[in-house]
């Protein structure tokens, strides 16, 4: 059985490009034979290859590390616009770093610092960020950072979880049965953390400084109020390509 016919008979909708993925990163018949079982096994092809594509970037991923998704490059996008030469940026719930990569790629010169609270996420995005000389951290949100950079953070980006708790099982298995629900789970109505985020925002920004959060569309409205609510100024943008919605929000220099 060819491995185009055996990646289509586990449910891969693109696999033929699956295949050439395996077949460029493989780099031995035993190789990608454990590739290719891994793979019709269920886990995430990323997984299997051990990077992902993101942004233009190739980003190094493993088993227990969120896969950043296509859509989070609109964030992406959103911070990059607002991410001036020598800015101070700080991505929060890095995971695998992929968000502080891109823009650090874009944007040459920030002081990037990223935080995750999970030890596999932040072992990975020190692999990802080290070009940048970027400065990564492990804990719980802002008690994470240095308190050095309270009022300085120019762009505090955040692709926090935002799964309701009770539709983690609606997942794909791709993500449900192998990414840690660490990354997935956003509480009760999938806002927990973005509610903590903002909440704390002020304290952490310059004093006209953003922050943007990754939202879904029937979601941002909560996620606008709670930032409205943290003295934010704050709008919804969204990208109908890339089925994406980013709340921004601006410090106050009043506050």
């Amino acid at each position: 059985m060819s491995l185009v016919t055996r990646l289509r008979s586990a449910g891969c909708v693109f696999a033929e490009e699956e295949a050439e993925l395996l077949l460029s990163t493989a780099r031995t018949a035993t190789e990608l034979e454990t590739m290719a079982a891994r793979r019709v096994a269920g886990l995430p092809l990323e997984h299997v290859l051990g990077w992902a594509a993101f942004a233009g970037l190739r980003l190094a991923v493993g088993p227990g590390v969120f896969v950043p998704r296509r859509r989070t490059e609109f964030l992406v996008r959103q911070a990059a616009t607002r991410t001036a030469p020598g800015a101070v940026v700080v991505d929060l719930c890095c995971g695998s770093g992929a968000v502080g990569a891109a823009l650090a790629a874009r944007r040459p010169g920030i002081t990037l610092h990223a935080a995750d609270l999970d030890p596999a996420a932040t072992s990975c995005a020190r692999r990802n960020l080290a070009p940048y000389d970027a400065y990564v951290h492990e804990g719980d949100l802002y008690a994470a950072l240095p308190p050095g950079l309270r009022g300085t953070v120019d762009v505090l980006v955040a692709n926090a979880p935002y799964v309701p708790t009770s539709e983690i099982p609606l997942l794909p298995p791709e993500a449900r049965d192998h990414e840690p629900h660490l990354s997935l789970d956003g509480g009760p109505d999938g806002l927990t953390l973005h509610r903590r985020v903002a909440e704390s925002a002020q304290e952490w920004l310059a004093p006209t400084g953003h922050l943007l959060i990754e939202t879904s569309t029937h979601q941002a409205a909560a996620t606008a109020a709670a930032m409205k609510a943290a003295g934010l100024r704050t709008r919804v943008t969204t990208c109908e390509e890339l089925d994406a919605t980013v709340v921004i929000g601006q410090a106050t220099p009043e506050r």
